[in-house]
């Protein structure tokens, strides 16, 4: 079975988590930066989508 899930929805809840445990560091500052760019739509969105497409693509063919 293939679970698709959108990348706003999981940066939101991402987000949420490290908000509310008070986490600190570089990873809750890539997540919150990717949760803005995902949110906002700006035209910068599209270059981080295709990154991020990309990545998930690689770490697909790796498992």
């Amino acid at each position: 079975m293939i679970v698709t899930l959108s990348a706003v929805a999981l940066f939101g809840v991402l987000t949420f988590v490290f908000l509310r445990d008070r986490a600190v560091g570089p990873m809750v500052a890539v997540v919150l930066f990717l949760f803005g760019f995902f949110t906002a739509a700006t035209g910068a969105a599209g270059p981080i989508r295709s990154m991020c497409e990309a990545i998930a693509t690689a770490l697909n063919h790796v498992a």
